[in-house]
């Protein structure tokens, strides 16, 4: 017997969670002020649709942040440039907690974008850095599992404790949580270097072969994601559901939760298989919402293959651009982090044209529309290779 099967490496979760913590606290600084709508609208004297741009302006920070702050700081120490961020965020949400005045919170929530932008660019190069490379994958999805835990467990707390103490309150939460998330990330995290040139080049990341193809299916699925979920409450409405979607959403974030769990298990041996499966997943559920009933049973099963299937989705992306990229993998990242972001802008402005044009209904339809290009990409393209003995 080879002495290779023994004592396998473990993946070192004292430094990796603190990262996923980190993934945790920027998604819920982005989605909180959905969570308390009315209250904040009221508080800053304007309507909910404007308090609603807060959303949107974070998502255009991130956006246009994310390639020329990550190639500014290509050579910074990589902790450095993560303490930097959180701190950004702790200062955003404070500012947010306290202003009356909406043009400043405006300022602060595109703030928070910014922050957002060098730290999701961060978090997977981050994560394959501490691990061996056969775990990197791995390591991925652990830090990416502050995802799903966010839209499942830590948007609801935050919206209770809006609704309990004022919405103030719930940034007030999130501001402390940044400034503990900093302390264990000085004493949990090692350190990592910068780029050893001192800049990054995203052109030479997309002359990687299959990078623009994960790129292309990063834009095309996240476009179908975000078009249906940013509307499922109305959709919810229109099924009968409108007064559970709290326990939908639950659903779909505890299904997210398997599906990132299962990913976790086999991303570094099964990169394509994983992501047709979740692909094929979010399609069939896509295509079980989209025919007319009004069985709740049926919603709710295909809201947990939903979950189920995207849940992995973005620990999947994060790796197969940083593998196809290679020593290219920081600016492969932001472009994905951009990409990403301009997805979720453009999917919930054309969610809104589907929602005037042809009601609720036809967001499940759009969703199965836009998957068979991402299948067809990820079947063929050398960015998704199959599996090698």
């Amino acid at each position: 017997m080879s002495n290779r099967t023994a004592a396998p490496p473990r993946l070192p979760l004292r430094a990796l969670l603190p990262l996923a913590l980190a993934a945790f606290v920027t998604v819920l600084t982005e989605a909180l002020p959905a969570g308390v709508l009315p209250a904040m609208s009221a508080g800053l004297g304007v309507g909910e649709s404007a308090t609603g741009q807060l959303v949107t302006v974070y998502a255009v920070g991130t956006a246009v942040s994310a390639i020329p702050l990550v190639t500014a700081t290509a050579a910074w120490r990589r902790k450095r440039l993560l303490l930097t961020s959180m701190a950004g965020f702790a200062v955003a949400n404070t500012i947010t907690a306290v202003s009356a005045a909406y043009p400043l919170t405006l300022v602060a929530r595109f703030v928070a974008g910014i922050a957002a932008g060098v730290v999701w660019a961060l978090l997977a190069g981050y994560a394959r850095r501490l691990v061996p490379a056969h775990l990197a994958g791995r390591a991925v999805a652990v830090v990416m599992a502050g995802l799903p835990v966010a839209l499942s467990t830590g948007i609801p707390a935050g919206t209770f404790l809006g609704h309990l103490a004022g919405w103030r309150a719930a940034f007030w939460a999130v501001t402390a949580l940044a400034v503990l998330l900093v302390a264990a990330i000085v004493v949990f995290v090692p350190d990592q270097p910068g780029a050893p040139a001192g800049r990054l080049e995203p052109r030479a990341a997309l002359r990687r072969p299959g990078v623009p193809a994960v790129l292309v299916t990063t834009l095309v699925f996240v476009l179908a994601q975000t078009v249906f979920y940013t509307y499922v409450a109305t959709y919810l409405g229109e099924v009968g559901l409108g007064d559970s979607v709290d326990v939908v959403l639950l659903v779909y974030g505890v299904a997210s939760l398997v599906g990132i769990w299962y990913v976790g298990a086999h991303v570094d041996r099964r990169l394509r298989g994983l992501t047709v499966a979740g692909t094929v997943l979010v399609a069939v559920a896509a295509a079980a919402l989209a025919v007319p009933t009004d069985s709740h049973v049926l919603v709710y099963a295909a809201i947990t293959l939903w979950g189920l299937g995207w849940g992995g989705i973005p620990a999947l992306l994060q790796t197969a651009v940083a593998d196809a990229a290679g020593d290219e993998a920081d600016s492969a990242q932001a472009m994905l982090v951009t990409l990403w972001n301009v997805a979720m802008a453009g999917g919930g402005a054309l969610g809104g044209l589907l929602l005037d044009a042809a009601g609720a209904r036809s967001f499940p339809w759009a969703m199965l529309v836009l998957l068979v290009p991402v299948l067809a990409v990820v079947l063929t393209s050398r960015g998704f290779p199959r599996p090698v003995r």
